[in-house]
């Protein structure tokens, strides 16, 4: 009998909870299995979760093979049609340690091969919490999951369930372990890490939660927050960017697109306007601030010139850091229904945004040569700058420790130092 393989599809916060799932194997004794834990977040998505579980089937022809994560949450009869699956765990059910325990005494049976419970019934966050993930520098802390909005694209809420926040002092609690354990950098995610605390007595703010871990926390290094939406972006927050040198300057925005109309039937609830305003004023505050941004293209009705808003967006908003999504329809969404764009038009306009984003990280890393940085050391001979740009250097340092380095160089992809 061999350990569980884990294979993991999709965002950060799953591959989190891959970390803890594979501990709460561990502790249920768990053997001979294969769990993938996969992403909804496109129909490309779902498609690369068969290909993969079909692979996996292949290459472990004896194994147990469990599908769980927002995929297996969305659509539990696709996977359970699978003649490769053996059981279907909703993303309840993947946190909790008697779903593991029964995997490891076998209990799954014909009755339970499906344990897919409805995640809008959920209202707290999983206990479940790991003490490290990610390299041995740096540690993610999900404090949040979930999502109370209903963009018409997405169908991530219907495989999170509505948002819910872990509290703050189990964070806090949880950052000094690992800063206890040697982490020098910590990050915050979550599904909607800007809704964090709305379920809370008191209902504080993300920025409540980040000046409270930087003021009971004094010997952590760095605390990074993930993507936000800038809309939600509150009065702590704002004043975090602006004194706290420990919050490193870069944030990721969940902007989606540059067009005021698009915006609107994408039920989002900025304009372009408020990005730009947000990324000025945080520009302001910080001026050594860089951002990264989710862009999709080819939005159902997106005209050319509705594009070239989201184009000239890159510019307005100084975006450095582009993660762009070509549209792809999701069954169940109110956008799947409306009008699609010609799927030729949708690659070309997505590569010419990420053209875009190479040209802008290029003249970004052309920026920092001749300036000195502190850079977290992920490897011997590789870290990552304040704003999270990637670092190379000759000489080899300890992993986790932070550095002073000279940046020297850069082939416009990543920096030498």
């Amino acid at each position: 009998m061999n350990a569980p393989v884990f294979s993991t599809l999709g965002c950060r916060l799953n591959a989190y909870e891959t970390a803890a799932m594979k501990e709460l194997a561990e502790a249920a004794g768990l053997q001979n299995a294969v769990v993938v834990n996969t992403c909804a977040v496109t129909a490309e998505a779902v498609r690369k979760a068969r290909k993969d579980i079909r692979r996996l089937r292949r290459e472990n022809p004896d194994a147990r093979l469990i599908v769980t994560g927002c995929a297996a949450q969305t659509e539990p009869a696709t996977f359970t049609a699978m003649p490769e699956v053996d059981a279907v765990i909703g993303n309840t059910e993947k946190m909790q340690g008697s779903t593991w325990s029964g995997l490891a005494a076998d209990f799954i049976g014909e009755t339970e091969a499906v344990q897919v419970d409805d995640i809008m019934s959920v209202t707290e966050t999983a206990g479940h919490l790991i003490d490290g993930f990610g390299s041995r520098s740096r540690a993610y802390v999900q404090v949040q999951n979930g999502c109370d909005h209903r963009c018409t694209f997405c169908i991530i809420p219907y495989g999170r369930g509505n948002s819910r926040s872990v509290p703050a002092g189990v964070v806090v609690d949880q950052i000094r372990r690992l800063v206890d354990k040697g982490f020098n950098e910590v990050v915050l995610t979550g599904v909607d890490l800007t809704s964090w605390g709305a379920d809370l007595p008191g209902e504080p703010k993300l920025g409540d939660l980040v000046m409270r871990i930087l003021r009971l926390v004094r010997d952590l290094p760095r605390l990074r927050i993930s993507s936000i939406d800038s809309i939600e972006v509150d009065e702590n927050l704002m004043h975090a960017i602006a004194t706290e040198p420990r919050l490193m300057p870069h944030l990721h925005l969940s902007l989606q697109h540059g067009d005021d109309l698009i915006l609107k039937r994408m039920k989002r609830r900025h304009l372009r306007d408020d990005a730009i305003r947000f990324t000025e004023e945080a520009r302001r505050l910080r001026p050594d601030m860089t951002f990264g941004a989710d862009i999709i293209a080819g939005f159902p009705t997106e005209t050319e010139a509705m594009f070239e808003n989201s184009l000239a967006l890159v510019e307005d908003c100084d975006l450095t850091w582009l993660h762009v999504f070509p549209y792809s329809p999701r069954t169940g969404t109110p956008a799947a229904r409306m009008p699609a764009v010609d799927g030729t038009a949708i690659r070309e306009r997505a590569a010419r945004l990420r053209a875009a984003g190479t040209t802008r990280v290029a003249r970004h890393l052309q920026a920092q040569v001749g300036r000195r940085h502190t850079v977290l050391m992920e490897s011997p001979n590789m870290g990552r700058t304040e704003q999270f740009a990637e670092v190379h250097t000759a000489a080899p340092r300890t992993e986790g420790q932070i550095v002073s380095l000279d940046i020297l160089g850069t082939d416009g992809a990543v920096l030498s130092a």
